[in-house]
């Protein structure tokens, strides 16, 4: 529930800073009269991401009846999820400080185009965040006894994300994004190396990779399933008392150069040089 927690409040908080940016920029240029298109477009991105959150269940609970085939199945999408994840992570991290310009240029750009130019933006923007918070929930979910608890975490973060959104929009709280997303983003790095252990979990269970049966370490006397550190420490990042030894490697070489690149300084851009004097 925690992991999906994180992702709803990631994915819903980018999805929320980019409607906010539309609306306030259009309210500034008092055209709210196309505030009713931005909606519009947001409400079809929803619902794009619904349908394919429950196409891919479908897909697996229902047109999939051969087991290898589904276990097949959780481990492209697994492998499809931490794509999406370790891209969205660097790109937030490299474009956070320009977005709000883009998309005032790009928004300007659909007014002049025309009022469905306007709604079909606003669809673009939001689309991409719910179909990769469908794909990343489905991923980090799989395997999981799912009794509603993992699908209202996800609400909850995307309703959280919500809230502070407007608060950020109509009053005068301020929230440094930098850290933020920062943090954050390590936390999603951690839950994408457990979604990438699932992913070869998934592959040794239908016979494309090997050593199902080779176990790396027995921890059951430590991680105890019974206990709650377990459970978090499984629920979050996957990590289990008796994984094998693919397992374990990938989500090692997932986590460890991911976060190294994630957490090392950016490289400031080289200062213009200064034109020689004129003689």
């Amino acid at each position: 529930m925690l992991a999906t927690y994180l992702i709803g409040l990631r994915e819903g908080l980018e999805a929320t800073l980019v409607v906010s940016i539309l609306i306030a920029f259009l309210v500034k240029s008092e055209r709210k009269d196309k505030l009713k298109l931005v909606w519009i477009g947001v409400a079809a991105a929803v619902a794009v991401s619904v349908i394919f959150g429950w196409l891919l269940s479908y897909t697996e609970t229902t047109l999939l009846q051969d087991y290898r085939q589904q276990e097949l199945f959780e481990a492209v999408t697994s492998i499809a999820a931490i794509c999406f994840v370790t891209w969205m992570i660097f790109w937030m991290r490299r474009a956070a400080r320009g977005i709000a310009g883009e998309l005032r240029n790009k928004l300007q750009d659909a007014l002049a185009v025309g009022s469905l130019a306007v709604g079909f933006m606003a669809f673009l923007a939001v689309v991409r965040e719910g179909l990769e918070t469908s794909l990343i929930f489905y991923a980090a979910v799989q395997g999981a006894n799912l009794d509603g608890g993992p699908l209202f975490a996800l609400i909850g973060g995307i309703l959280t994300a919500v809230a502070i959104g407007y608060l950020m929009y109509a009053t005068a709280v301020r929230i440094n994004l930098t850290v933020f997303f920062r943090w954050t983003g390590v936390l999603l790095i951690l839950v994408a190396a457990g979604i990438f252990k699932y992913g070869v979990h998934s592959l040794q269970e239908a016979t494309v990779l090997p050593g199902v049966n080779d176990i790396a370490y027995h921890a059951a006397g430590v991680l105890d399933p019974s206990t709650w550190y377990a459970t978090l420490l499984a629920g979050m990042f996957n990590v289990t008392a008796e994984p094998t030894v693919l397992e374990v490697l990938a989500w090692v070489l997932y986590a460890v150069p991911v976060l190294v690149l994630f957490l090392w300084p950016a490289r400031k851009p080289a200062p213009a040089p200064t034109p020689a004097p004129q003689v």
